[in-house]
């Protein structure tokens, strides 16, 4: 099978440890993985401000950069909604290519951390993920995964609205911050950088907080 990987701008610029780990993960399970050179931006950022034009010039262009790929993943469920929204790309969040079309629950993964997982907003609202991520998670040797109080509460990133309504978006994040906290976790995991940006922001400032990480780096951990 032809796995394009789509790293997605935030994690190329901020967090390419995530990229490396679903390829290695990819790799690790026996499959080729091709990072086309010419991928830029998706163009959500673009259409959830109200710029269609240019938002319909980036996503042509990804159209056009994993033609020919049986499958391209990307270990962001907001750009995924947004290509499968906008597109005809067969593009798959990596718990969706691992469980639904590779069949994998067990990767193979060990590590031994008490663990606890945000759904983000766009990966249980738009792409109905489930208990995808946490299957695999839960198959992790040494791993215990630990419920997250008000799970499916957003964290208050979205975007701009971070930005353009920042003290509501503070709030939303202590009470999220707070939840995490509560698990006696070592690790809060997500399947979006973006949100992992934010809430990791405010776990930081939190003494004896979890960790942010995206899951991907705990599937790729041995």
């Amino acid at each position: 099978m032809k796995i394009a990987l789509f790293i997605t701008c935030l994690n190329d610029m901020f967090f390419p440890s995530v990229g490396v780990a679903t390829t290695t993960l990819l790799e690790r399970l026996g499959h080729e993985v091709a990072f086309p050179a010419g991928q830029v931006c998706c163009g959500q950022m673009h259409a959830n401000t109200g710029y269609a034009a240019p938002a319909r010039t980036l996503e042509k262009n990804l159209s056009d950069v994993f033609k020919g790929h049986d499958v391209v993943v990307s270990p962001s469920g907001s750009c995924v909604a947004h290509l499968r929204a906008h597109t005809e790309i067969p593009v798959y969040e990596l718990s969706e290519l691992l469980i639904d079309v590779l069949g994998v629950t067990e990767v193979g993964a060990r590590f031994p951390h008490r663990v606890t997982y945000h759904p983000t907003c766009h990966g249980l609202r738009m792409l109905h993920l489930g208990d995808r991520p946490t299957r695999l998670l839960s198959a992790v040797d040494g791993l215990e995964l630990l419920p997250l109080p008000d799970a499916e509460q957003c964290c208050g990133f979205g975007g701009t609205f971070a930005v353009k309504n920042a003290a509501v978006s503070g709030a939303m994040l202590a009470d999220k911050c707070a939840n995490a906290g509560a698990t006696g976790a070592e690790f809060l995991a997500a399947a979006d950088s973006s949100c992992l940006a934010h809430i990791g922001g405010g776990l930081a400032r939190r003494p004896g907080a979890p960790r942010a990480i995206h899951y991907a780096e705990i599937l790729a951990a041995t």
